[in-house]
């Protein structure tokens, strides 16, 4: 039904469209102006936004996007506690099984939050995952005392941004003092199991040159037993006003962490004691570079060009016991030591350049814009597994006879050119229209087996991609808008699937990318001054999903599912104070909900050995690790020096698995989890404009709660979210 409506909606509002533009006449056609008709808000305020029309090159009208304003966030930033932080932003699923906060897991729309992978997530607008087309799990996550904004544009941002279903995820860096020559930002954290959070960062603006840095340091005990973490996090970025035209710049940050993994539960011992763990040995490392240098050429007033040139050299270092959780991690009687454990090391050398053309033009009388650009990546990838690593307790990735036991290499080379373009009809109406075309080139080879000389089948994949998608805004009211778009989008096969796991394996010769499409429609804007919202629904279709099936005694690793997902996302915020007066001096008190329904099924599973079999069909089954409903409600106040919010997050039962098993497995790697309901308070205090005090307590009730198992690393099993935790914060600015 709701794609029906779907597809209802959006004709009628395409009608819509065609039937508004012959109403207008030719003289109301002279008189557009982009910048005169663009929607201005009351400006409430709230840490959710939405991105402008245009914005940093990129066509954002149509889609749906949301924008963080961090400076009015109420959250605990210490530990990039994503559940506060994306609280506003309806359905965004978030795996919390990392206390540390090193790295983020978020999702929405059915789609897996594995380290973000289906989002295309940048940082200042350039890539910084692994590999953004063969391998785009993002083990990065910058500090959240660092951002002034995070952007999330979900519907047809494939057209700009390229390869994802998921949207654009951004992390925007703050600047320095754009008047001051030098200000100096600190905040130092203590909290709960041995947390300490230092941030301190220095900036400002001498003439022509500006400048910002930060260094960031975290470490604790962490709340299970043997999760202990420390990391830190530098960066700094250069500004230099060339002319008043041209703007050049250029950023690096490095990141550096060790972290304990604590490992899976079974169910029972979750159920006994979720703060358990029977895996001392295993640590994750992640050392991460990223380089950038732009450039900003404002040629005239109706043209700007951006180039971004940007590198990430990054490593992912694993050593650990890594069997099924029921296999107990013991010292072996004729050794007297510990059964060496595993090694898996990568390495990634990505270099790439986007370069961005807007262009302000007339069509008769009327202003309309393109924005268009060009890509290039190169990539690759250096996979080292199976090492046999010593018997030891402590990180040390010291190999046996310095050899691994499986070895690949990966490279990646794409180029794109992409255009979308913004038809303003009339003084309400908007249409856009927009194309990007992908050349993607992979490579693969190596050594399945290193001591026998096996080797991969050396595999070359070339291909040409073609993504469409048009949109569309009708101003409904001064401060109300309907939004529409369409678009097609794809997943290209990513590194795992180009390589057999095991020496049986084969994979698909014939192996295709997922491709389907994204559409939404949608009605936002704001009443008056004190009443926010934006609620729409939304239809993905996700082709060709990946699996194995058993072909002639082997696995064959070959595109047998469609899935498709469908439901809606509503955000609702009221200032109740302003309802009844537009001068409060008491501060504002809002309340708002961001709730999403999400119907995620299996329509179409090709795997001829379980088509005869009923039990085992995955034909209308329930997409795993998809909740049908993520509501977060909440409760902040907001005066000139103090700022206290109340966040209530429920979300209901996921399966784990295609088949939805719902009683767990003897590994607990697969069964239902349940749903779980989460309570977090946070109260900020200001003295003087320059001192802050902050004070927050994640979970409140105390929830035993999961949203995660695991088959593999950091461990396969139940992976338990964190309990009840404090935090106190000091900071200044000065």
């Amino acid at each position: 039904m709701l794609r029906k409506s779907l597809k209802y909606s959006l004709l009628v509002f395409l009608l819509f469209i065609v039937t508004s533009s012959y109403s207008q006449t030719i003289d109301s056609l002279k008189r557009i102006d982009l910048k005169e008709i663009e929607i201005k808000s009351y400006q409430i305020k709230s840490d959710r936004q939405r991105l402008k029309i245009v914005q940093d090159n990129v066509i954002y009208a149509g889609k749906k996007t949301e924008l963080i304003d961090m400076a009015l966030v109420s959250a605990d930033l210490s530990t990039n506690n994503t559940r506060q932080i994306f609280s506003k932003v309806p359905g965004i699923n978030i795996w919390e099984n990392d206390g540390s906060g090193i790295q983020t897991s978020v999702a929405s729309r059915g789609l897996s939050p594995n380290r973000s992978w289906e989002f295309n997530v940048r940082q200042n607008g350039y890539d910084i995952s692994a590999d953004p087309l063969g391998y785009p799990e993002a083990y990065y996550t910058p500090p959240m005392e660092a951002l002034s904004k995070i952007e999330v544009v979900r519907g047809s941002s494939s057209l700009q941004f390229g390869p994802q279903f998921g949207g654009l995820l951004n992390y925007q860096f703050k600047k320095g003092d754009t008047i001051k020559p030098i200000t100096y930002e600190t905040e130092q954290t203590i909290g709960s199991y041995g947390l300490f959070n230092s941030y301190n960062a220095i900036g400002g603006t001498k003439n022509k040159f500006s400048y910002y840095g930060f260094l960031h340091i975290r470490s604790a005990d962490g709340w299970r037993e043997n999760s202990r973490y420390n990391t830190m996090t530098g960066y700094l970025s250069l500004q230099y006003k060339l002319s008043t035209k041209i703007v050049l710049s250029a950023e690096y940050t490095n990141m550096n962490f060790k972290s304990q993994q604590s490992g899976g539960l079974t169910d029972s011992m979750f159920a006994v004691n979720p703060r358990q763990s029977v895996r001392a040995r295993n640590w994750f490392s992640t050392p991460w570079n990223l380089l950038s240098v732009s450039m900003d050429y404002s040629i005239n007033n109706n043209i700007n060009l951006n180039v971004k040139t940007f590198a990430v050299l990054a490593e992912r270092n694993s050593i650990g016991y890594t069997k099924s959780i029921n296999i107990q991690d013991s010292i072996n009687p004729s050794t007297l030591q510990y059964n060496p454990r595993q090694v898996d090391c990568d390495s990634y050398e990505n270099y790439g350049a986007e370069a961005r053309l807007l262009l302000n033009y007339k069509l008769g009388k009327a202003k309309q814009i393109l924005a268009t650009g060009v890509r290039y990546f190169r990539g690759e990838t250096d996979r080292n597994q199976l090492g046999v690593g010593t018997t030891g307790n402590d990180f040390d990735l010291q190999i046996e006879d310095d050899k691994y036991g499986r070895t690949f290499n990966y490279t990646t080379i794409n180029y794109a050119v992409f255009a979308e373009n913004i038809f303003q009809i009339n003084n309400k109406l908007r249409i856009i229209p927009g194309a990007r075309f992908e050349n993607i080139k992979n490579t693969v080879g190596g050594f399945l087996n290193v001591n026998s000389g096996l080797k991969v089948n050396d595999d070359e994949r070339l291909r040409a991609i073609f993504l469409y998608g048009i949109g569309g805004e009708f101003d409904c009211s001064k401060y109300t808008q309907l939004y529409a778009n369409y678009s097609r989008a794809y997943r290209p096969i990513t590194f795992s699937e180009l390589t057999p796991s095991a020496t049986t394996d084969i994979i698909d010769p014939n192996l295709k990318d997922a491709t389907g499409y994204n559409a939404d429609f949608g009605y936002r804007g704001q009443i008056k001054n004190c009443f926010s919202f934006d609620v729409g629904v939304f239809y993905l279709n996700y082709n060709n999903r990946i699996g194995v099936i058993q072909k002639d005694g082997s696995n064959f690793k070959t595109n047998i599912g469609t899935s498709v997902s469908q439901g809606i996302e509503s955000y609702l915020e009221l200032d109740v104070i302003k309802l009844f007066n537009d001068q409060p001096r008491l501060g504002s008190v809002s309340l708002y909900s961001s709730f999403s329904y999400t119907d995620a099924r299996y329509t179409k599973w090709d795997n001829p050995s379980i088509v005869d079999d009923p039990q085992k069909s995955y034909v209308g089954k329930m997409v795993e690790n998809v909740p049908r409903n993520i509501h977060r409600l909440g409760c902040s106040y907001h005066h000139e020096t103090v700022s206290a919010s109340l966040q209530m997050s429920k979300v209901s039962s996921v399966f784990t698995d295609a088949l939805n098993t719902i009683a767990p497995n003897a590994t607990s790697t697969i069964g239902m989890l349940n749903g779980y309901q989460i309570f977090d308070f946070s109260l900020a205090y200001k003295i003087k404009e320059t001192y802050t005090f902050k004070f927050g307590v994640n979970n409140i009730a105390d929830e035993q709660y999961a949203t995660r198992r695991s088959g593999g690393y950091p461990g396969p099993g139940i992976l338990p979210g964190n309990a009840r935790t404090f935090s106190v914060t000091f900071g200044g600015m000065f």
